[in-house]
């Protein structure tokens, strides 16, 4: 593996485990046992690295959200998504525990950013669209679909930072990925009201494996 290669993956596991804000590119070089001038022929600060590591966050969220077009969607295929997002958010935990101070902080990032919202959004409306055709929900009109894509977006961006200020804690140790992926009841809960009756039942079935257990916490 090239040393930029690991520079990213080093930064990547740190930024994670520490928090973005605790680690410093000395660190970096020296949890890789390398020399700061070596990491800095690769990068020119840390706001760099963390440019790069959400250019690959990006990349691979963009191929989580890809939607076949020669057929419709059904609840494997809503399932895959819901499952998909969220492991991408859990291996790049740190850049939304931390979005807002980072976003400020690069307009690199802040310009990408807001790009790679729109798209997921869109992504987020044709699969809606695509499970409308596969009878797993009603077909809505494009505003309602585009709120809902709205929500459910809000939800998984989101999430993470409830979970902070609901355990009290904003180490990044103390969140786990079941905790994480326990936003897909609350994704799953928003889709209720348009779920055709022939699926209402396998999806409260399947949100149920992802009911939050949170303290003091109120869940419908």
């Amino acid at each position: 593996m090239k040393t930029r290669d690991k520079i990213l993956l080093s930064a990547l596991e740190l930024f994670n485990e520490r928090g973005e804000r605790n680690v410093t590119t000395n660190h970096i070089a020296a949890f890789l046992a390398i020399s700061p001038g070596n990491l800095y022929y690769h990068f020119r600060n840390k706001s760099d690295i963390i440019y790069e590591i959400f250019l690959e966050y990006e990349k691979l969220v963009d191929y989580y959200l890809e939607i076949p077009d020669d057929r419709p969607l059904w609840l494997e295929d809503m399932t895959f998504y819901l499952e998909s997002v969220f492991d991408g958010l859990w291996s790049y935990r740190f850049f939304h525990r931390d979005l807002e101070f980072l976003l400020d902080s690069d307009s690199r990032l802040r310009d990408d950013y807001k790009h790679f919202t729109n798209r997921c959004l869109g992504a987020i409306n044709r699969i809606f669209d695509g499970l409308a055709e596969g009878g797993v929900i009603e077909p809505q009109p494009e505003d309602l679909r585009s709120a809902m894509s709205l929500n459910v977006w809000l939800v998984i961006t989101n999430w993470m930072a409830f979970l902070k200020t609901a355990h009290g804690s904003g180490l990044s140790n103390d969140l786990t990925l079941v905790q994480l992926k326990q936003g897909i009841y609350q994704v799953l809960t928003l889709e209720l009201p348009y779920l055709t009756p022939e699926f209402r039942e396998p999806v409260m079935a399947l949100r149920e494996k992802y009911r939050p257990e949170l303290p003091e916490a109120r869940v419908a």
